[in-house]
């Protein structure tokens, strides 16, 4: 079966000894266009809200997991249909009648990404309005913390061919592992999971979600708003990712890799 995520582009391979020409496998990368469309007052409307460098699949997972992590829709009966519109990298998500879509949001500047601009305290007390605290969540068996790598790496198929995309996972603390998706960018990844287990309204608040990345603000402001009580990361957390934790109640683990790793915020037995 062809995988649209990946390409094959020819490479020169240099080593001390000899250049050779050889074949390599390499994560496609293309820009994903998210449109909102509803209906206000009787007017339909529809609105160009945001678009991400993306590896193509999963993409209607990557449209509701976007809406659901910025606090757009609340439900996944609030999305009525769902569908590529005009192109292959233009997703359409059509709100169902009556779903009442908060327009500043669409107006301000979505902040996935470290490098826009957006200062730390104005970030914060815009996901306070959207999100309450999580709950607490029971203490992790340090066992069940010392897997995750391993289940990530098992399922990361595209990565295996090219050493180049994210993969985020969403696992019971029982070992089942709910969904688990890649993509070139980690946010995405994280949109992608979270998004493909809200439009099957599927429970998360006992799970914990893998992320072979560092946890930066973004990935723990998703993290919240999908009510999952957990978030491990293979990399370091910034500072702001473990501000926001700890205000919100998230568990947070760091440096998941080599038998080790750390506890920002939370406990583990």
């Amino acid at each position: 079966m062809p995988d649209d995520r990946t390409a094959t582009v020819g490479v020169l391979r240099v080593t001390e000894a000899a250049s050779t020409r050889h074949d390599d496998r390499l994560a496609v990368e293309e820009p994903l266009e998210i449109r909102v469309a509803w209906t206000a007052n009787g007017e339909a409307r529809e609105k160009n809200i945001s678009v991400t460098m993306r590896t193509p699949g999963d993409d209607f997972d990557l449209a509701a997991g976007f809406l659901m992590t910025e606090g757009l829709v609340r439900e996944a009966g609030d999305i009525a249909v769902i569908r590529h519109w005009s192109s292959p990298n233009v997703v359409r998500v059509e709100l169902r009648d009556g779903v009442r879509l908060d327009a500043s949001k669409l107006d301000r500047h979505f902040y996935t990404t470290s490098s826009c601009g957006v200062c730390g305290k104005t970030s914060i007390d815009a996901l306070r309005v959207a999100a309450e605290p999580l709950q607490s969540a029971p203490p992790l068996d340090r066992a069940f913390v010392h897997q995750l790598p391993a289940i990530l790496e098992r399922h990361q198929s595209a990565f295996r061919e090219t050493g180049g995309l994210h993969g985020a996972a969403v696992i019971r603390r029982s070992g089942e592992l709910l969904c688990i998706r890649e993509d070139i960018g980690r946010h995405n990844a994280v949109d992608k999971a979270v998004g493909a287990l809200f439009r099957e309204d599927i429970a998360v608040s006992d799970a914990v979600l893998a992320v072979s990345s560092r946890a930066g603000f973004e990935i723990v402001q998703k993290t919240v708003m999908a009510r999952i009580q957990v978030l491990a990361t293979v990399g370091a957390p910034s500072t702001l990712a473990v501000d926001l934790a700890r205000q919100f109640n998230l568990t947070l683990l760091g440096f998941v890799r080599d038998g080790r790793f750390n506890v920002y915020n939370g406990d583990v037995t």
